[in-house]
């Protein structure tokens, strides 16, 4: 990256479709171990891997946030049938 590129994403940050951990775990908005477990019981996706790198799909992270439960223990509906 050069100079010019690097004060450009200072302005306008780039959107990313691949977090890592960390990051996912940030827009989750849940601490990195818990994360963790809900990688492991299936509730979030697991990483795609670009060489050594493990890195979540921001896609994959909203389908998987789609299908928790709400607080009353009914699950989130996504067409119209569910209103």
């Amino acid at each position: 990256m050069n100079a010019r590129s690097a004060s450009l994403s200072a302005v306008r940050p780039i959107p990313r479709r691949l977090l890592s951990r960390v990051e996912a775990a940030m827009y989750l908005g849940i601490g990195e171990t818990k994360f963790d477990a809900m990688v492991l019981d299936g509730r979030m996706p697991k990483p795609r891997r670009i060489d050594g790198r493990r890195l979540w799909d921001i896609r994959h992270l909203d389908l998987a946030i789609d299908q928790l439960p709400m607080e009353d223990g009914d699950s989130t509906g996504t067409s119209w049938d569910d209103a």
